[in-house]
């Protein structure tokens, strides 16, 4: 045999090889196919829910999230509206009025699947869920969005009628204050994205006033218990919405006798 034909006969059998490894790959038939079985089913938070450890007490096991933002195409501005029976009153969703800009709305997209999602509805009483389309909404991180699936939002609605959700609503007076606990559940859920994603939920959230309870565990020395207090603190210092009311902000006792000293009803 020559020096020829040792050379082509090498070329053929590694081309015989490329051609059964490219046969081999073909045929496993796994490059192009996803996983079975994903959700389709996601919950944007804006709230408490953005925070990480608020969200899983609720779910069945933990629930990884990826940061996101809700265009003003949905209608909506975050305001402090949504009052609780225990006498406080959280974060939810208004309707723009007639002239005025909706805003974005940053938060959270997450997967609720099986019993989860009726989960979140229990813990969401007197919300209703709205439909967000995917168009509506814009990844701020790394993370890529569901190219399928439907997405929801909690909207308060008021318990007394069947009115459209996000439509007059009162926002906190002295019987249903802010709570700072709440707004540190808030702030430190923006924090696992950063300080700049922390102070975007402030700055487009409306409805800030001086109804304002420091109900922190010691609240007059917070970092005992809660070391993130001073971080949480500069966030709302820096935010132009929420920093001028920060400063009526009280102390329950100074609370009670602002409360005490207000005209009845």
């Amino acid at each position: 045999m020559t020096s020829m034909h040792v050379v082509l006969r090498a070329l053929l059998l590694a081309l015989l090889a490329i051609i059964s490894i490219r046969a081999r790959a073909a045929d496993d038939g796994y490059w192009g196919n996803k996983l079975a079985n994903q959700p389709t089913n996601f919950i944007f938070g804006y709230g408490s829910l953005i925070n990480s450890q608020s969200r899983n007490s609720t779910a069945g096991a933990p629930i990884p999230a990826i940061p996101v933002r809700v265009s003003p195409a949905l209608g909506y501005i975050r305001t402090w509206n949504d009052r609780s029976a225990s006498g406080f009153t959280a974060l939810g969703l208004r309707k723009a009025l007639p002239g005025e800009a909706a805003r974005t709305i940053n938060g959270v997209l997450y997967p609720v699947e099986g019993d989860d999602i009726s989960k979140f509805d229990a813990r969401e009483e007197g919300y209703v869920r709205v439909e967000v389309p995917l168009a509506d909404i814009e990844a701020v991180g790394w993370q890529p969005l569901p190219t399928s699936g439907r997405v929801w939002v909690y909207v308060p609605q008021k318990l007394t009628s069947a009115g459209e959700p996000g439509v007059g609503l009162p926002g906190p007076d002295a019987e249903f204050p802010l709570l700072q606990s709440y707004v540190d559940v808030v702030v430190q859920g923006g924090l696992e994205y950063g300080p700049d994603f922390a102070r975007e939920i402030l700055e487009t959230t409306d409805g800030w006033n001086n109804y304002w309870l420091n109900d922190r565990q010691l609240a007059r020395r917070p970092w005992v218990y809660d070391p993130s207090a001073a971080g949480v603190d500069a966030i709302i210092a820096k935010a132009s919405t929420a920093a001028s009311f920060m400063k009526g902000r009280l102390f329950p006792e100074d609370y009670a006798a602002r409360l005490l000293m207000a005209p009845a009803k």
